[in-house]
């Protein structure tokens, strides 16, 4: 029997970056839930709860299935940064980000036909060079910037901004491919037509 696997995502970045490694979700059935964090909560634990919802909300409506989720948290410190939607939130992230270091955290889950899920917390740190509010103005010009988390998207036009990255580059972008893969590995997971070689 074929295994299928749902991807609990919208992003076409996530999808993209699967289909970069030979992996093609039979099927993308976006969870949608409440984000903000819990009173006291750390931003990489933030990720790991988001992305595990997401995931067993997706299962609950696919039994027999894989179902992969993840949520990306960008943060300065203990601060979790949003995933802006207007010019003035995103001069703010990128006013913080200039000059720094900050971490992205991703919460990686993916749920097996037997309804258990599987977490991972993947961390990487990335500095940006210090901004003048010219740059960032001619980033915002982009657009890019909207509805990503920081206010940035590190695989277009901010990557001639950043001056280090430690970890995962695919993390930054939105999915961790070398622990997704290992985890769908490390489980079992029969591909069957989820691998394409196109």
């Amino acid at each position: 029997m074929e295994s299928r696997l749902i991807l609990a995502s919208a992003s076409p970045r996530r999808l993209d970056l699967l289909k970069q490694v030979g992996i093609v979700p039979h099927e993308v059935d976006a969870a949608d839930i409440d984000e903000t964090a819990k009173r006291g909560e750390r931003p990489d634990r933030l990720a790991e709860r988001l992305g595990r919802e997401k995931a067993m909300l997706v299962a609950a409506r696919h039994g027999g299935c894989w179902v992969l989720a993840a949520d990306t948290v960008v943060a300065c410190g203990l601060r979790v940064l949003p995933k802006p939607e207007s010019p003035d939130e995103a001069r703010k992230c990128l006013s913080l980000l200039s000059g720094r270091r900050h971490r992205v955290h991703s919460g990686l889950c993916l749920v097996d036909p037997a309804g258990r899920p599987h977490c991972r917390r993947v961390s990487s740190s990335v500095t940006f060079k210090r901004l003048h509010p010219n740059e960032i103005e001619a980033y915002l010009q982009t657009g890019e910037w909207r509805g990503k988390a920081g206010g940035y998207a590190i695989q277009g036009h901010a990557a001639r901004y950043i001056r280090s990255l430690i970890g995962s580059y695919s993390n930054v972008v939105g999915l961790p491919l070398f622990e997704t893969c290992n985890l769908l590995d490390g489980l079992g997971f029969s591909a069957g037509s989820a691998w394409t070689t196109t």
